[in-house]
This record gives structure tokens, sequence and C-alpha cells, in this order.
């Protein structure tokens, strides 16, 4: 099954000022955003991508325009509201520091299941409808372009923090464990039988993400390898 490269969006005005900008319009990457878009380009380089697929907010059509633009064979990205950020709603442009001394806060860190924004929506309905659709896309491009396509999608957090929460297994309670940081990349492989994490809030270099022939060892698609992966996937 292919290989999906979660990408979240490059630092934002929002972020270096502090503020949860949820679904805010017009929340754009700032000058260091910009430059990690254009790395990211650099970064994905080698890696043959047949789908890319985005939050319709700003900040992430911003990270994946540099993309875009080396690889005009991908044509514009596919806008994907259910990857959209969460629905904060009354917490949505306030500052992080005021809004870690709601109550609610604690009940985000500690036991995010639990957790549902004033005004807006709940963190299991968030990870049901992200998860949702990574694996109608994933599904979708299985078919047309074949188990080792690689495609990437352009979201935020606490979206790519679920989505992984889901691939490994991990109750959402514990889904503020996984950190990623901004134009970091994470990349899961899905199985017929399980999904595999290969990397999680990745900055550096992506050149092994790249689709090789499967080892004289490989086993059946989905078994993992025991006594630990060889490197080819």
């Amino acid at each position: 099954m292919p290989t999906l490269l979660l990408v979240r969006h490059g630092r934002s005005t929002a972020n270096t000022a502090g503020v949860l900008a949820g679904w805010t319009p017009d929340v754009h990457l700032d000058d260091t955003g910009r430059a990690q878009a254009a790395g990211l380009a650099e970064r994905l380089a080698g890696i043959p991508l047949v789908q890319a697929v985005s939050s319709p907010l700003e900040r992430c059509a911003e990270t994946l325009a540099p993309l875009l633009a080396a690889r005009p064979e991908l044509g514009p990205a596919a806008s994907d509201e259910r990857l959209g950020e969460c629905h904060y709603g009354d917490w949505t442009g306030r500052p992080l520091a005021e809004l870690a001394t709601e109550p609610l806060w604690r009940t985000v860190q500690d036991h995010a299941a639990a957790a549902a924004f004033p005004g807006g929506e709940s963190l299991r309905e968030l990870s049901h409808r992200t998860v949702t659709a990574v694996r109608e896309w994933n599904e979708k491009i299985a078919v047309e372009h074949g188990s080792d396509a690689v495609w990437v999608a352009c979201s935020h957090g606490d979206v790519i923090k679920a989505v992984v929460a889901d691939a490994l297994g991990l109750h959402l309670d514990h889904f503020q464990r996984i950190s990623v940081e901004p134009c970091s990349v994470t990349a899961i492989r899905y199985t017929p039988h399980r999904p595999f994490v290969l990397r999680v809030g990745d900055t550096g270099s992506l050149a092994s993400l790249a689709p090789r022939p499967s080892p004289a060892t490989a086993t059946a698609e989905g078994d993992a390898v025991v006594g630990g992966d060889t490197g080819a996937h």
C-alpha cells in the first residue's frame, strides 16, 4: 500500500505570535516558514510523488507552493477540509499563554479523548475525520498508482499527531507525546494488515523514503521483519 508523507505547514505568523490560529483566515507563513517551505521542495527532490493533498488553509497552501512549482506534473494540490485544522471554537485567536490557565487545558494535555472545545469540535471528532480522510485517500491512490506510490499531504500539528496515534495504535489520550515541528515530515506506510510509522516530525534528509526494490528476504506485504528491517523500505 502507498506511503503517506504528512507535512506540517511551515512556521506561521500565528506561531510566532503565540496565538491559536485554528481556522482564522489570512494566517500566512512568516519569513522562516517560507524558507522552510523552499527547503521542503529540496528535501523531497529525490522522491517520486503521485499526489499532493492539502488543508484548505493558506499556511498549508503556501508550504506546498515551492514543491508544486518544482513538480508541475503534480498539478495543483487537492484540497480536503477533513485535513484542516481542529475547529477550536471559542479558543480560536486567543493567546496560548492565556489558554494555559483554562481548566480545559489540562484535559487537552492529559485526557485528550475527553476534550471538546467550546463552540468547536472534540479531539475525538478531529481524529475520526482526519484518519478517515487519510485512509480514503490512501485507498484511492493505491488503486490509481499502485502499492509503491508515495503521496504528500500538508496539514496541521494536532491533525498529524492524531493520525500518528492511530497508526501506532496509541490511545488518543497519549497523542500529546508525539511532537511535530513546523515543516517536519511524518512518513507512514500503510499495508493491508498494519501501518508502519517510518518517520515522525523529521526535519532532515528524506532520501531513504524513496521506493526501492524489495530485498530477497522480503516477507508478505504488511508483515514486520523479525529481528529488524534492513532499511530497504
